[in-house]
């Protein structure tokens, strides 16, 4: 039997009949569809989601990249088993996904592209927006999406569509080869007819894999513990994939061995398990930092070791140190010349802690002791960062942190991604639930947060969700907004004014270019951008959007603010202007380098000596071998 439809219905119905499962869960793999209409798509996919509409919920975008970005804030809420597709139109509208399709792809987190394309029967050459290529007909500006897609495929018959949407489903929820995946669409094809079998539309079962060790890597990965004296376990995203919280507890509560996170990984702990001692690496605490410097195995769960976490190289100091890597990725295993324990995390954690118990394994009480009293020493750095003691003051950025994290339980989620906020935070925040902590610092795309929380709100709409955002990157991408009152999801943001890139302008003045054009500021007579701050107003640009806006000029003020709006049932917004003089107390300087490369020759003494700094730093870094 057959049913014809065009390409874009046939699509569309296809969808809407995807599911996956994992550990008994069934969850629909496409939730939804975003889009933006132009030629490329109005009479094909637009038709199609207007004709099946009940089938394929719908949302509204104002910018491509957002839309990719909202996406993938519903993809990581919901563990990678459900997703959104994004549709856009042909020349700028699909060539503006790719910073979108970028991000995903870097953190493994599943979106379904389908931007418009150029004609397929070439009727007309050059149409609207086609890019002329001398050398090659069938190139067109989605082909800028290959490098940033796991998976390809240009759909210039109907009847290609159907291995091509099977391919597509496959990498989607492929633990292992997830990320953006794009099915460009002739806007001829899209609205051409086909006799489909119905067994294309029927409803169809993707099963999330959780493959366990191999048994000879997971016994020489217990001899690899057994012989450590000062292990660290680094705690990656792919905890959280894998929803392997519970069993790192249990692994560490039974070893003693101490975790540290990474930015995707914070919250894998709970702040107050005995065992949890922060973030690692160059945004991490001094209590992680000192362990990874001295630690002789490295157990890393579901990270790719960016050059974050391992201080660009120079961190994991002790020489006899070694790297135990479980991880679903065989490419990721292998890192660090590690040895590698391929499987998924929470199935290999369990496996590890069961071969771990039979043998009683568990690391010196003085490890233990030594850990625990750092941790503490810490924390009253933390809390002296935090605490604000003139509640009539402008705050600080850490105090602004701090009054978020006195007034947050554990069903807030918030989300973060790029400025100096991603380093104060992961110093600083105390997760209290396994998916409270949403920072996509993969990308670390400017721009992300505001989207990527109505995503992560329509995942769980019962819960408050704040996009933290900086003067910086709100100015990027603050069309969502817009989305955001369109369809009452009321999302918090959290937006902090410091007149400028203030996270980029620190590494500027460390690295000798003396904050050169990272200031938010006028002209001064030399030309420099060192006169007064702008007279911008983005506290008045969200309320011209739509958004409820809060101004808060205190601390006193913030604290109220933030209460308000927690208890918002409308989308909301905080803004506040922060204390950035050198005389007030911020977060705790890194802990560890990170290599930002300096001028080699330079006139200026600035550059000169942060070139001298570099190369001493530089000459601690090592290869893992």
């Amino acid at each position: 039997m057959t049913v014809r439809l065009t390409v874009a219905q046939a699509l569309v119905r296809f969808l809407a009949a995807q599911h996956t499962e994992r550990d008994g869960e069934r969850r629909r793999l496409i939730g939804a569809t975003w889009g933006i209409f132009g030629h490329g798509n109005v009479a094909g996919l637009g038709q199609a989601l207007v004709e099946h509409a009940g089938a394929m919920p719908f949302h509204q975008g104002r910018n491509e990249q957002a839309m990719v970005h909202a996406a993938v804030g519903y993809a990581r809420q919901c563990d990678r088993l459900s997703t959104h597709a994004v549709t856009t139109s042909i020349g700028p509208g699909a060539t503006n996904l790719v910073t979108g399709a970028a991000l995903a792809t870097v953190n493994h987190l599943p979106v379904l592209l389908l931007p418009g394309d150029v004609f397929a029967a070439r009727p007309a050459d050059p149409v609207l927006q086609q890019l002329e290529v001398p050398y090659a007909g069938d190139v067109s500006v989605n082909d800028t999406l290959r490098p940033v897609s796991r998976y390809f495929d240009r759909i210039t018959r109907p009847e290609q569509l159907i291995p091509g949407a099977l391919q597509a489903m496959r990498v989607l929820t492929d633990p292992v080869e997830t990320g953006a995946v794009t099915l460009a669409l002739p806007q001829d094809v899209q609205a051409e007819a086909y006799d489909w079998p119905e067994a294309f539309f029927a409803e169809r079962v993707w099963a999330v894999r959780r493959p366990g060790a191999d048994p000879a890597e997971l016994a020489e990965a217990v001899r690899a513990v057994r012989r450590a004296r000062r292990p660290l376990v680094i705690a990656g995203g792919g905890v959280h994939h894998s929803r392997a919280e519970e069993s790192l507890a249990e692994f560490a509560a039974a070893t003693g061995i101490p975790v540290a996170s990474t930015q995707a990984g914070k919250g894998s702990l709970r702040h107050d398990h005995p065992q949890d001692v922060g973030g690692v690496g160059h945004t991490g605490t001094a209590t992680a930092d000192e362990l990874a410097r001295t630690a002789d195995l490295v157990i890393g769960v579901g990270t790719r070791y960016t050059d974050f976490t391992t201080a660009s190289g120079t961190l994991f100091g002790n020489p006899d140190v070694r790297f135990l890597n479980l991880n679903i990725a065989s490419f990721d295993s292998h890192k660090l010349a590690g040895l590698p324990l391929v499987a998924d995390a929470r199935s290999g954690l369990g496996e590890l802690t069961e071969a771990l118990g039979r043998l009683g394994h568990r690391v010196a009480a003085s490890y233990v002791a030594e850990y625990t009293e750092d941790k503490e020493r810490w924390e009253q750095r933390v809390d002296a960062c935090l605490e604000a003691d003139e509640p009539d003051v402008r705050p600080t950025q850490p105090q602004v942190i701090g009054a978020l994290d006195a007034l947050a339980d554990e069903s807030d989620i918030i989300v973060a991604a790029a400025g100096s906020l991603p380093g104060d935070l992961h110093k600083l925040w105390r997760t209290r639930s396994r998916d409270q902590y949403h920072l996509e610092y993969g990308y670390s795309c400017m721009g992300y947060e505001i989207p990527a929380a109505i995503g992560v709100k329509l995942a769980a709409p019962g819960r408050n969700v704040w996009a933290l955002v900086g003067d910086g990157t709100y100015l990027m991408m603050p069309t969502e907004i817009v989305t955001a009152v369109q369809e009452g999801v009321a999302i918090k943001v959290l937006l902090v004014q410091n007149h400028g890139y203030a996270s980029i302008g620190g590494l500027s003045e460390a690295v000798g270019a003396e904050r050169f054009g990272t200031a938010y500021r006028h002209r001064a007579a030399d030309g420099a951008f060192t006169g007064a701050p702008l007279p911008v107003d983005l506290a008045a640009n969200a309320a011209s959007l739509g958004m409820r806006v809060l101004r808060a000029r205190t601390v006193r003020d913030l604290r109220s603010a933030l209460a308000e709006a927690r208890s918002a049932d409308t989308p909301t917004c905080v803004y506040v202007e922060t204390e950035t003089s050198d005389t007030v107390s911020g977060a705790p300087e890194a802990q560890a380098w990170w290599d930002v490369p300096v001028a080699e020759t330079a006139a200026r003494s600035s550059a000169v000596k942060a070139r001298e700094l570099y190369e001493r730093h530089v000459s601690t870094r090592r290869r893992h071998l």
